[in-house]
């Protein structure tokens, strides 16, 4: 989804036109020196080109700014004020390297790759979902400037608006996690992850190197935990919490404790006896959840844990290929000044009103430098921002619905595929069912197969497991295709929704359910209807400048123009609904649209490999600081570890020098 913000930089294919349109070759962009005697160019010219609609001076303007300068063309411009030691000569980049496609071409293209995408329905879960984004949040937060164009909120008397609905992020998830304090969101659920581990690490001033995260966490983000823990000197064990730290000696070095609640498998853990077992040696429990889980689960906070992240995706923002989401990240109020992010705060401006504005930014890496607690210097705001509208348009009583009708069609789909032989790993669950299926089948092989055939990808875990994730998107039909791709896999006989019947009970067990209220403040259950939702929504972008009022001169990787044209197919479902672990054989549209956007990025910057990976500018900073170690460990200087940086530098470069160890 990150790729697709760069669409207006896609290259034009060899176009084959399609036998029913043959009209579009009228589209194409003209090639140079096309004119005729009988025709002039400008029949040829595409008027719809990114340079005449989003670059705001015209030939006019620019040569009577240059004059002004002094210059009597941009080339003279450009040679006096870039030395000749850094002017690059290279003819790399071009027209002819890099055609350019107009705004209706772009359309074309996106459609395109759009359809190479297969639509399949994934309940491959691993945090995860198919979101459904309410209309009115998608047409007035999602897909407009008024939201996505202004400029981080270092002057808050230009951002109430969205500083205001920052703080509805954070109350939203501070109540629904019983926490204390909530930033304003993180990148990416594992990275937040990698965030509590060194929060825990930190705050035992590093005497303290072992870190343990449980098997059910989510593989990617024990991936990312065992990348970060190497730059800071971490042992990092996976093992069973519940299990592998039952005595004081497997204890001993221990900082910290990562567990997922649900896992990623599916089951509902009891977690209170171990994080008083992980208190009294003195280490921090940390647990990765799932907001709507938590409408019916007994919060984190109630049962002791010190930290509380997870993906806030599910809250109306789509899977997109895996991104980009809003992390949320929240703690105990001792734990506040050593927590990663951007928090909002309530103040009073000169006049004695209400202000919003940025709090406790002695934490950050702009001030603290290679000091600072993290150095992620950003935050998700569009993302959290829709998030939070989420939670304000459907209130704590319809979320709560959301999850129940969730949590009753996965029971309908345990009981219903059981029938056929296999067995269900957990009795505990919320949305997500890992199935043993070595009693009805020969291999899991065989029920992923009868899935694809029905249009359906699930969890692949091994060859005796399979896994399923429901989302709010489904419904009795889907429900009835799940348990049939499993009857046929079986050689069983299906079903129709007639056959469904209720669930007699709940699969959470009742020292587990939620029994404290959540979202009592009036945002949260006031805005239920469309209309209502509207005017609140434009009642806070009222408060804010962005480029829809005015330009904004900052310099700063902060997105500040994307083309409507660009946005747009952001939302198309051919790329939206896309879940992350899709096999690769249904994403081979996202696959060339990537591929593409690697390799023009290289013939831009001259370098020989590009990564897409990282999706801020200080996770960019922590991705090339990583490959300039690991080629010095290539050839056996991995002792080499002093970074210069000059002090000009952003405050991200000395902070992730440090995170990197």
């Amino acid at each position: 989804m990150a790729a697709l913000r760069n669409l207006s930089a896609l290259r034009q294919r060899p176009f084959v036109p399609h036998p029913r349109t043959p009209h579009l070759l009228s589209l194409r962009a003209p090639a140079r020196g096309l004119a005729t005697a009988k025709a002039p160019p400008s029949l040829f010219a595409s008027l719809d080109t990114f340079a005449d609609r989003h670059i705001g001076p015209d030939d006019n303007e620019v040569a009577h700014m240059l004059t002004k300068l002094g210059y009597d063309s941009m080339d003279a411009f450009v040679a006096d004020t870039v030395p000749d030691k850094i002017r690059s000569s290279s003819t790399a980049v071009s027209d002819e390297s890099i055609p350019s496609l107009t705004e209706s071409q772009l359309f074309l293209r996106a459609k395109e790759l759009g359809k190479a995408n297969k639509p399949f329905k994934s309940y491959i879960g691993m945090g995860y979902h198919n979101a459904v984004v309410p209309p009115v949040i998608l047409r007035n937060i999602m897909e407009s400037p008024a939201w996505y164009t202004p400029y981080t909120p270092y002057q808050p008397e230009i951002a109430q608006g969205r500083l205001e609905s920052l703080v509805n992020f954070q109350t939203m998830v501070m109540s629904l996690t019983s926490m204390d304090i909530a930033n304003a969101s993180l990148l990416d659920e594992a990275t937040a992850a990698a965030e509590g581990m060194v929060m825990a690490f930190t705050g035992s001033n590093g005497k303290k190197r072992t870190f343990f995260a449980d098997i059910g966490v989510a593989p990617q983000t024990i991936a990312v935990l065992r990348t970060r823990a190497k730059g800071f000197g971490i042992k990092l064990v996976v093992g069973d919490a519940l299990k592998d730290l039952d005595n004081e000696a497997s204890r001993k070095d221990l900082c910290g404790v990562l567990v997922q609640y649900p896992d990623v498998n599916g089951a509902v853990k009891d977690f209170s006896a171990l994080a008083k077992s992980v208190h009294s040696g003195g280490a921090l429990l940390v647990c990765a959840t799932d907001l709507l889980a938590l409408t019916m689960l007994k919060p984190p906070g109630e049962w002791g844990a010190d930290i509380v992240l997870g993906n806030s995706a599910r809250f109306g923002v789509p899977a997109g290929y895996g991104g980009p989401h809003a992390a949320f990240f929240a703690c105990t109020d001792k734990l506040k000044r050593k927590m990663p992010g951007r928090l909002i705060g309530l103040s009073r401006d000169v006049h004695g009103k209400p202000a919003y504005r940025l709090a406790l930014q002695t934490r950050e890496q702009h001030i603290r430098r290679e000091k600072a607690t993290s150095n992620i210097c950003t935050s998700q705001a569009l993302l959290a921002n829709m998030a939070a509208m989420y939670a304000v348009y459907h209130g704590p009583v319809n979320l709560q619905r959301i999850a129940q009708k969730i949590h009753g069609l996965t029971q309908i789909v345990k009981s219903g595929v059981e029938r056929y032989g296999y067995r269900a790993v957990s009795s505990q669950f919320f949305d997500t069912i890992t199935f043993d299926v070595s009693g009805a089948v020969k291999d899991a092989e065989a029920v992923h197969a009868a899935a694809l055939v029905a249009g359906i990808n699930l969890r692949r875990i091994d060859g005796k497991h399979v896994g399923l994730t429901l989302d709010e998107s489904a419904g009795v039909e889907d429900v009835v295709a799940l348990i049939n791709a499993f009857a046929e896999a079986a050689s069983q006989s299906t079903i129709t929704p007639s056959d469904l019947a209720p669930p007699p009970s709940f699969a959470i067990p009742e020292f587990l359910r939620r029994t404290s209220k959540f979202l009592p403040h009036p945002v949260f259950n006031s805005h239920h209807s469309e209309t209502e939702m509207l005017r609140y929504i434009y009642h806070l972008q009222s408060k804010d400048l962005g480029l829809n009022h005015a330009m904004i001169p900052l310099g700063s990787c902060t997105m500040k123009l994307n083309s409507t044209s660009s946005m747009i197919p952001l939302t198309w479902p051919e790329f939206s609904s896309v879940h992350p672990f899709a096999p690769k054989d249904q994403v081979k549209g996202y696959w060339e649209l990537i591929k593409e956007l690697e390799e023009d990025l290289c013939k831009i910057t001259g370098f020989a490999a590009c990564s897409l990976q990282p999706n801020s500018g200080a996770a960019g900073e922590y991705a090339g600081l990583s490959v300039i170690r690991a080629y010095h460990e290539s050839r056996g200087e991995g002792h080499r570890d002093i970074c210069l940086i000059p002090v000009s530098a952003h405050g991200t470069n000395p902070a992730v020098s440090t995170a990197l160890g």
